[in-house]
């Protein structure tokens, strides 16, 4: 069995709107090889087809099939739970979309989940309404645990920091589906057909993409094109399989990436 790839989006292939240099030409090797793969974001405002536009901006061609969000991974772990069930969402078109997809009827008359995602319009009215709904008995799910997100004049709120409002009104924790929690890789190897122990993780956090990668069996690699560097690589317990400086070291190698490059 050949290798699949997973990989972050931002910070691996792009970094603040702008192609990582190689990053093309890697994508381009994995097409033209048939190579499985999947570009990974914790990011649940925008649907794969709203991604695949903005990535096709910065000149990478990747096919809708092959973006994972963690709205799509949440709507598939409520599907496997509850099918058909019912939802009262806090988010974006990403989140609402992979619900309907899936069936899911959003609503605040009695849901079975109270739903958080990203979102640039976060109301005190939706919150209010949000903590309710858990303080009635509504499960309470969240798309990622980030609690904060870029932005070009600095750090904007982001899931993590809404759920904590609504923990800290309620007492009660959400599950969260994107990563860190390995549910997030190992939905998008089903999406692809691909087992763990064939299949590499790229990405450029330690805290998020290499421990998840761990955590489901992969092999990772960790590129310093985002977040980590080397020397914060180091105040964790844990290491990725490779240390590279971006994708472009993969190419030419995406058969045997390991070749001639020592581990971490």
């Amino acid at each position: 069995m050949g290798l699949s790839y997973l990989m972050d989006m931002d910070g691996v292939l792009i970094h603040e709107e702008h192609l990582v240099p190689g990053a093309d030409e890697f994508i381009g090797e994995l097409r033209a090889n048939k190579t499985p793969f999947m570009v990974l974001t914790n990011n649940s405002i925008r649907t794969p087809r709203d991604l695949q536009a903005r990535l096709t901006r910065t000149g990478l061609d990747i096919p809708v099939s092959s973006i994972w969000t963690s709205a799509l991974a949440t709507a598939h772990f409520l599907n496997s739970q509850r099918p058909e069930g019912t939802a009262y969402t806090v988010g974006e078109s990403g989140l609402t979309t992979a619900l309907h997809e899936i069936g899911y009827i959003l609503t605040d008359s009695d849901p079975d989940y109270v739903v958080i995602g990203e979102t640039r319009n976060y109301s005190f009215e939706a919150i209010t309404t949000a903590i309710r709904l858990v303080e009635r008995g509504a499960r309470f799910i969240a798309t990622n645990p980030d609690p904060t997100g870029p932005s070009r004049d600095g750090s904007l709120p982001a899931t993590g920091a809404v759920c904590a409002l609504i923990t800290k009104a309620t007492g009660q924790e959400p599950y969260y589906v994107g990563k860190p929690n390995p549910l997030m890789m190992r939905s998008a190897l089903r999406a692809i057909g691909a087992h763990s122990e064939h299949t590499l993780m790229i990405g450029d956090r330690m805290d998020t993409d290499v421990v998840s990668g761990l955590e489901a069996g992969l092999r990772t690699i960790l590129v310093m094109t985002g977040i980590s560097t080397k020397e914060s690589m180091e105040r964790f317990p844990y290491r990725p399989t490779a240390v590279m400086e971006s994708v472009a070291d993969l190419v030419g190698r995406t058969e045997d990436p390991f070749g001639g490059i020592s581990e971490a």
